[in-house]
């Protein structure tokens, strides 16, 4: 008789989520669904505030990613006051934004996925963590915290706290830098960029073992999708959309932000609270799509600093065509760190950076503003309506994690079909199937919001254990 294999939770990854591997009688995978069972309200409960709480209040989605939602609420304020920001305000923005995007990305590789690569996919989850990988791998476990710990040192530097700063404000930011900070971010930068090369060549070296892997983990045609420069160049603050297909044919491009609605819609399934966002002109669910890490690098032209175009052209001779296997996500991550420290390196040295011009201040002049940025995750959007006494009427959000839920659905369909046999389970193929979520990096507590009615199931207990009262809603 068919039966279900449920992983749960789904480990190391951010927030809390659920596999379902559904197999047929002789035990074969015939699907699987990845379920995100977290609920946030913040589209509801931010209606009625101030449009300038709204970057603090939305920082407060994540205390992992609290800058990116920083960047994209904020810029839907500027849209709102319907200014043009200085040009030192937006650069210090920049710098903070890929801070968050170092430490991020540095998190990922380092402590959540390379147990799997270091230890080894089939080993006891005893040791299978980053504490294995400090007693087997000492300088790795090390680059890996030094990394992790200069981005959010950028992100304190400049907004005094590393979770939740409050120095990102509608019309640019609120402090100007000063030379001894300055100074302080740029004599690290070669020791990290010291570190980068070294994982990158370490990565390099080692990708070969993990050919299965490659090949299985959410390897499929999708179209990709995120932000890039006027000159198509890789983007991470600012910028036009750009979708391409599989063979890297450029499908829509040069989208202003704004009109996301004329490209994205947003289905909903009955077994997850993350929705479904598609590309709107295939239609739901043929208009699949990636973003983040891997989707910025196959949309780009190039990177445009020297040493990152350098990574993206050996990461383009992987395949003969667009690297299609989500197990890239983790090569391109390593890419995008050092992308970042070039251009924090190369936007500290303008002169300008010093300027204390850093802020447009007004009051509300439109009704309705969208702000789109790149978190470390892909394209995050935040989209605003206010009244005429500058209070939220209406907020949309569409969270990176979100734009990868139909392709890390299917990821988990993949792998299981390659690698689980019903009949003879081991941890190591369960293990591979919660890996190919963890190449997305989700950050669930972000990414998760309810459509109509939540399902409820309420108990009230005593301190004795007895059951009070329960309620119930379907």
């Amino acid at each position: 008789m068919a039966s279900q294999i449920l992983i749960d939770p789904v480990t190391r990854i951010e927030g809390h989520a659920k596999i379902t591997i559904f197999l047929d009688d002789d035990g074969g995978v015939k699907d699987a669904q990845f379920h995100v069972t977290q609920v946030r309200g913040f589209e509801k409960f931010c209606e009625g505030r101030p449009y300038t709480e709204m970057p603090s209040l939305m920082a407060r989605i994540c205390g992992i990613c609290p800058v990116s939602h920083l960047m994209a609420s904020a810029k839907a304020c500027d849209a709102l006051l319907a200014v043009r920001i200085p040009k030192t305000g937006a650069n210090l923005r920049r710098i903070m934004n890929l801070g968050q995007i170092i430490q991020s990305h540095a998190l990922s590789f380092f402590h959540l996925s390379s147990p799997d690569f270091i230890i080894g996919w089939d080993a006891d989850p005893k040791v299978r963590n980053i504490v294995g990988v400090a007693q087997q791998s000492p300088q790795m476990a090390l680059d890996g915290i030094r990394l992790r710990k200069f981005g959010q040192q950028v992100i304190e530097i400049l907004g005094v706290k590393r979770v939740h700063p409050a120095w990102v404000v509608p019309g640019g930011v609120n402090e100007p830098l000063n030379q001894e900070k300055k100074d302080t971010i740029l004599s690290q930068i070669p020791e990290m960029k010291a570190i980068t090369h070294r994982t990158l060549a370490w990565f390099k070296n080692n990708i070969g073992n993990h050919r299965d892997e490659i090949s299985t983990f959410a390897n499929f045609p999708t179209m990709f999708m995120g932000l890039v420069t006027d000159e198509g160049g890789l983007e991470h603050y600012d910028g036009k959309l750009r979708f391409v297909d599989a063979s890297g044919r450029k499908v829509q491009e040069d989208i202003e932000p704004a009109r996301y609605m004329d490209y994205i819609g947003e289905a909903v399934e009955p077994y997850s609270y993350l929705k479904f966002p598609y590309y709107l002109p295939v239609g739901y669910p043929d208009g699949i799509y990636r973003v983040g890490p891997l989707a910025r690098l196959n949309i780009s032209d190039k990177c445009g600093t020297p040493e990152a175009d350098q990574e993206l052209a050996e990461f383009r001779n992987l395949d003969r065509g667009v690297p299609m296997s989500s197990f890239y996500f983790h090569y391109a991550r390593l890419i995008e760190i050092l992308f970042g420290l070039e251009t924090i390196e190369q936007l500290l040295n303008d002169p300008d950076i010093l300027s204390p011009r850093v802020r447009a201040f007004a009051g509300p002049n439109a009704s309705e503003g969208v702000g789109v940025s790149e978190a470390p995750r892909g394209t995050l959007m935040h989209h605003y309506k206010i009244d005429d006494d500058g209070l939220i009427t209406w907020a949309n959000l569409i969270i990176a994690t979100g734009h990868n839920n139909m392709a890390m659905n299917r990821g988990v369909t993949q792998v299981a079909k390659r690698f689980v046999n019903g009949k003879n389970l081991h941890e190591g193929m369960l293990n591979r199937v919660e890996a190919v979520i963890r190449c997305y990096d989700p950050c669930l507590s972000c990414s998760t919001h309810s459509d109509g009615r939540m399902a409820m199931d309420v108990s009230l207990v005593d301190a004795g254990g007895a059951l009070v009262d329960r309620i119930t809603r379907d």
